[in-house]
């Protein structure tokens, strides 16, 4: 897939995509960042969204929209998600397949109680990630529904969120009693109705709805009334604008009549609903942002005596989207960050023991491979090494039905780039309404930069291992000084990214909440290290490295698994794989460091260490930047 863009030299050219990537990891399964952005000067469908670039001077549209059209058309996955192709079940089909499930199936009551509960935590945690919603009140009703946001709320506990309970009608059956015993174990509070705050949005960030489900009758009675009052009220305070925890409803929001939806208007309008087995009637009357289904379990013999039509579930997830994510806003996204101050006083004189003490931070807050970084390098000019003098974006991973991995952007060579040029990309998955980027390489204008992984750091510098027939090893040689990129999204500390556009300039991108930004010169480390953290890696990482011929062009990845196969075979017997020629680390020593801290209003705090030879000893003075 080739996407030709063309302009006259006469003018520069700053393009804006619109853009969504996921953390820089080389591994990018996870989905903590599938939100589908909007531009009020873009189309509006997914499909418009794949088939327009938008640039100030340039039109590319038909070309592109061509390649849309065709995607669109043999997406049928997408139109599973559609809610209007996905089927609903009636009060009495969904008592049906319950008895089904629990008798000729063989499933018992706390088989499915367990897969609702989990597929309602990950619905959540699809949507709300613990570092910006935590505390979350589930309210509990005494039958089954009850039972699925229990089991939700213990699941909920271990992804790191912080649960509190409100099951003010316990049912005083083993099952029932063995899920609170299970929360209890794990130190999560159980509350009573007087013990809840008068206003919940106060306490609480999320608030799961798991009060009736679909086979309840009549009106709630005490305390249910005054609970399910409390959120109606809750969400009218939204609607004001006014802080306000969001809604999470499991299967029915309570108040609604599972045929009918909302008939009196005084029922819970939740944020999501998470409809269990398949959607019930009452679902095509939500109108919140994020509708989702759980409960990976229904056999096919269900789903064919109902003629089910059901969306399929990503990977290995227990939750799938229902309809497309609400389009935002791109102009309004914006956070206030709240942190700690970053002050000369109190950070180490050392900039390496500084990395260090962050870097520990990083990995005690769990987050997924925080040595990964982004790595920038350029040519003898000031510019990447690039085949044909193309400059390109390659992204390597799923696109929805589209088997090819590669897109190519091709400039006029003389086409010269001026001042800031921003490259925000939106790749649109319409099979799954995610995005699926796996590992993404930005090559752009003067410099290329890539996502490593930090294999070692001291007083030498950093150190990361690469196929030295790579691009960026060949940049390296022409050029050994590059800067390095930490993203540690979790610390609320926000990222710089410097690009050097010609030798001797540079320009910062803002990307990221947490910034460590290194500088400096970068050599080969001795073979013998090299050699000694080869043989350190996984067989399979060993046989890889030397199956792939880095950056060069193959004709498929049949190659790599056939190259792979007949390596495999070769070293089946155990004996030591030798380390390639090719292949070996780089040590980056430091010449500049900055360490950049998230404020509220943009004050950012923005600390550098700049070396200083005094008495003969280097030492690193600390300048404070405006943010």
């Amino acid at each position: 897939m080739t996407m030709v863009i063309r302009k006259s030299s006469s003018r520069a050219m700053t393009c804006l995509f619109l853009y969504q990537l996921l953390p820089p990891t080389r591994s990018h399964h996870n989905h903590s960042f599938s939100i589908y952005k909007s531009c009020r000067s873009l189309s509006k469908t997914p499909s418009d969204f794949l088939g327009s670039i938008w640039c100030p001077t340039v039109c590319a549209a038909p070309t592109i929209r061509s390649f849309s059209s065709k995607f669109s058309e043999s997406n049928t996955t997408a139109r599973m998600q559609n809610p209007e192709s996905i089927s609903y079940l009636t009060q009495r089909e969904a008592a049906e397949v319950d008895e089904i499930l629990m008798g000729p199936l063989g499933f018992s009551v706390d088989q499915l109680m367990e897969l609702a509960g989990l597929s309602v935590a990950t619905s959540i945690a699809e949507v709300y990630k613990p570092s910006e919603y935590s505390r979350v009140l589930a309210i509990c009703g005494p039958g089954n529904n009850g039972g699925d946001g229990l089991v939700a709320a213990r699941h909920l506990h271990h992804f790191g969120y912080k649960p509190s309970v409100c099951y003010p009608k316990r049912t005083q059956k083993p099952l029932y009693n063995g899920l609170v015993t299970q929360l209890e174990s794990l130190s999560v509070p159980f509350l009573s109705v007087e013990d809840l705050p008068v206003d919940l949005s106060e306490d609480f960030d999320i608030l799961v709805d798991a009060m009736f489900g679909f086979s309840f009758h009549g009106s709630p009675r005490p305390p249910f009334d005054d609970l399910i009052q409390k959120l109606v009220q809750l969400c009218n305070f939204a609607q004001n604008h006014q802080k306000s925890p969001v809604i999470v409803s499991v299967d029915i929001p309570s108040g609604w009549h599972v045929e009918e939806g909302d008939v009196s208007g005084e029922g819970v309008k939740p944020d999501m609903l998470v409809s269990l087995t398949a959607p019930k009637l009452c679902a095509k009357r939500f109108t919140g942002p994020h509708h989702f289904l759980g409960g990976r379990f229904v056999p096919s013999s269900i789903v064919d005596k109902f003629k089910l039509h059901l969306p399929p579930y990503p990977g290995t997830s227990m939750c799938v989207r229902i309809g497309k994510p609400p389009q935002i806003d791109i102009s309004a996204l914006r956070q206030n960050y709240i942190s700690p101050e970053l002050l000369e006083e109190q950070v180490a004189a050392d900039p390496i023991d500084q990395f260090c003490k962050w870097f520990d931070e990083a990995l005690a807050s769990g987050l997924r491979e925080p040595n990964a970084m982004a790595l920038s390098t350029v040519g003898k000019d000031g510019k990447p090494q690039l085949k044909g003098a193309q400059n390109y974006v390659e992204w390597v991973g799923s696109f929805g039905v589209c088997k090819k991995d590669k897109c190519e952007l091709e400039l006029d060579k003389e086409i010269q780039f001026l001042g800031l040029v921003q490259v925000l990309f939106m790749l649109i998955d319409t099979i799954t309404q995610d995005l699926l980027v796996t590992t993404c390489h930005v090559t752009f204008c003067n410099s290329s930069s890539r996502i490593v992984l930090l294999k070692g750091v001291d007083k030498d510098g950093f150190v990361w291992y690469t196929n030295y027939e790579s691009q960026k090893a060949h940049e390296l040689s022409e050029n050994p000084q590059a800067s390095l990129l930490f993203y540690w999204d979790g610390l609320k500390r926000q990222a710089m990214l410097p690009l050097h556009f010609r030798p001797g300039s540079k320009v910062h991108i803002r990307l990221y909440k947490h910034e460590v930004r290194v500088e400096g010169s970068v050599q080969k480390v001795p073979d013998e290290e090299s050699e000694q953290y080869f043989h350190s890696r996984p067989r399979g990482s060993q046989i890889g490295a030397i199956a792939s011929k880095q950056s060069t062009i193959i004709p498929g990845r049949h190659i790599l698994h056939q190259t792979y196969k007949e390596l495999e075979g070769k070293y089946s017997d155990g004996s030591l794989i030798p380390k390639p020629k090719h292949w070996g680390g780089y040590r980056l020593k430091p010449q500049l460091f900055e360490f950049w801290q998230g404020q509220q209003s943009r004050l950012h705090d923005r600390l550098q260490y700049i070396p200083q030879e005094i008495d003969g000893k280097l030492v690193w003075k600390i300048v404070r930047l405006a943010p």
